[in-house]
């Protein structure tokens, strides 16, 4: 297949942009477009003011005087006559916006699974309620080590990567990582890459959608674990939220690679067209010395080795490279120990399943403070209960709707601290534990409320956290 060149399929192309947001990604797709001379409406239903920080990053831009904005509303008119509609993450799914444009035959493409279409790069695609970041980073870190100037002599390579196109070269090509990352424009891209570059994509059930749009699969996919969340997006349809997950494998051929992480496995149906391989925390051996903590962390290192070991990677060096990875901030990162507590980093915890597994590696601890709590989620929390019982973790609680629900289905004997804010949360932390001991910043719960999103939540926490140090 011939793909088009990216400039001009975007130049003069009518496009309306749903969603500018305030975490990058929005802001970098606008500028990418713009760069290219698409003709843009920017709409979004957050206002100039709430959205300030954004558009004084695109008023740099030589043609901004160009784009029409409708901020605070969405238009119906705004989404018919447009050659396509790029869609944000997390858009309802019964939006009229959408359904408008789809009554108009127009196109709805998400940045994503754009990119994926228009280029050529080998697509290594990762999903999962939880542990899609670490393995995301676990994966594309391995590739950057060990990939890019591989002599394939050095190691077999298997029949993937032999239709890949990595056997008949001395060295792997570029990897770039994109996807549900921070402040990265997944389309801007397109102008770094090659066809036949790897790029690691992270994956959430939103972006996945657009793969659904566009009919299309990554070329190395991994599902990690399959875990109840986001019920207030999907309207307490586990069935929906795995639809929009299941597009990771849908459209695989016999040519694809399809790993799933033990805990996924039996939600995945049998008719998977891809070569289908099961990931076992079991297949990392006990003398490998992972830094990562915890028994989820070694499901997330089976989930790499895996791809990896599908893209043609030796087993030494992906064993090496899993070896020397160290925690993704936010993701039950160690921060250092400070006052003589030893304090842990968990920020990206949204759901009771991911403290739960914080709780776990950190067990053999003795003298845990868990700081959690948040914006309710509509999630069970009786397992979490039970688990900061059976770790003897003394609880300091963050004030939101999921902290009043939390308490009231699960009450304790004395009642516990709930802070107004963050600081004053982490210095009950530190009154609460003693030297030696551990404090354990796992929320369970969304960030809204207190904060706009869970990445200020985890920057302001860095920064209180430092600024104890000195």
């Amino acid at each position: 297949m011939t793909l088009p060149d990216y400039k001009d399929f975007f130049r003069d192309k009518k496009i309306t942009v749903m969603g500018l947001g305030l975490l990058g990604r929005g802001v970098g797709d606008v500028e990418f477009l713009s760069e290219q001379g698409a003709d843009l409406i920017v709409t979004d239903l957050k206002n100039e003011a709430q959205l300030g920080e954004s558009l004084l990053r695109l008023r740099k831009l030589p043609r901004f005087g160009e784009i029409k904005f409708v901020l605070g509303e969405h238009r119906l008119e705004d989404f018919r006559n447009r050659d396509f509609i790029l869609k944000a993450a997390g858009v309802p799914l019964d939006s009229p916006y959408i359904a408008e444009a789809r009554k108009n035959n127009i196109p709805i493409e998400m940045s994503a699974s754009l990119f994926a279409k228009l280029s050529g790069a080998t697509i290594v695609g990762v999903t999962g309620t939880r542990g899609k970041t670490t393995t995301t980073a676990m994966i594309y870190e391995c590739l950057k080590q060990c990939g890019e100037g591989l002599n394939r002599s050095e190691g077999s390579v298997g029949p993937r990567a032999t239709a890949l196109g990595l056997a008949r070269t001395t060295f792997l090509r570029k990897v770039v990582l994109g996807g549900n990352i921070r402040g990265v424009s997944t389309l801007a891209l397109l102008s770094e890459v090659e066809e036949g570059d790897i790029v690691v994509l992270e994956l959430d059930s939103w972006q996945l959608q657009g793969f659904g749009d566009s009919k299309i699969s990554p070329h190395v996919a991994v599902w990690t674990t399959f875990m109840t969340d986001h019920m207030n997006y999907y309207g307490d349809s586990m069935e929906k939220y795995f639809e929009d997950k299941a597009q990771i494998f849908r459209h695989q051929t016999g040519e694809d690679y399809f790993i799933i992480g033990e805990q996924a496995d039996p939600v995945i149906p049998a008719n998977v067209l891809a070569k289908r391989i099961i990931a076992r925390a079991s297949d990392i051996s006990r003398d490998w010395r992972l830094d990562v903590i915890g028994e989820h962390n070694r499901a997330n290192a089976a989930c790499a080795r895996a791809a990896l070991s599908a893209l043609g990677i030796p087993e030494d060096r992906i064993r090496k490279n899993l070896e020397a990875f160290h925690a993704v901030e936010g993701r039950l990162q160690y921060v250092g120990t400070i006052r003589g507590r030893r304090v842990y980093n968990d920020n990206n915890a949204t759901t009771p399943d991911a403290t739960i597994a914080a709780l776990k590696a950190l067990r053999s601890y003795e003298g845990l403070v868990l700081i959690m709590g948040g914006a309710d989620k509509g999630l069970s929390t009786f397992t979490l209960r039970h688990e900061i019982s059976a770790s003897g973790a003394k609880p300091v609680f963050l004030a939101g709707s999921g902290t009043d629900r939390f308490l009231k289905d699960n009450p304790f004997s004395e009642p516990p601290f709930v802070a107004k804010n963050l600081n004053e949360a982490i210095e009950e932390a530190f009154r609460l534990s003693l030297t030696g001991e551990t404090i354990l910043f796992s929320p369970g719960f969304a960030s809204f409320g207190l904060f706009n999103n869970e990445y200020e939540r985890n920057d302001q926490f860095l920064e209180l956290i430092s600024a104890r140090k000195k």
